[in-house]
């Protein structure tokens, strides 16, 4: 891809809304890496994206289930699953044995790693990364490449 994106957002609700705008954009078969600080807004944009799919609800973090999977009923779209995984306690080896090559490797599947950058060899070239930094008070520049 090589461009890159700088996003502000000002609070929580922003932060989920561009995680709807993105998932807009999906088709299946992407894998979106999201990285940045505890509470820097990963899960916040996740649920964004899982409620603008039309993924059922609660959108909890994986942390301590590793992966979460939603499946998607929406007749309007391609993508069928949208699968949740939180790397911040596994290695890369542990999200292989969840079934990793086969995730990733499904069309209609759409894959959301946050602390991606703890599994980064298994992550493919054609991944979108997303940084998340907190700045002043509830702001967060949200940069995308």
């Amino acid at each position: 891809m090589g461009d890159k994106c700088d996003f502000i957002t000002n609070n929580s609700g922003e932060t989920r809304k561009m995680g709807e705008m993105l998932a807009q954009e999906l088709h299946g078969g992407e894998v979106i890496c999201l990285t940045g600080d505890l509470g820097s807004g990963k899960t916040t944009f996740s649920q964004g994206v899982l409620k603008s799919l039309g993924a059922k609800p609660p959108y909890t973090s994986p942390t301590f289930v590793v992966m979460k999977h939603y499946k998607i009923k929406n007749q309007k779209s391609k993508i069928k699953n949208v699968f949740h995984i939180d790397a911040y306690r596994v290695g890369s080896e542990d999200i292989l044995d969840l079934g990793w090559e086969e995730i990733i490797a499904g069309g209609d599947n759409v894959v959301i790693v946050e602390w991606a950058e703890r599994v980064k060899k298994i992550i493919p070239d054609s991944a979108v990364w997303i940084k998340f930094e907190h700045k002043e008070g509830d702001d967060r520049k949200i940069s995308v490449s």
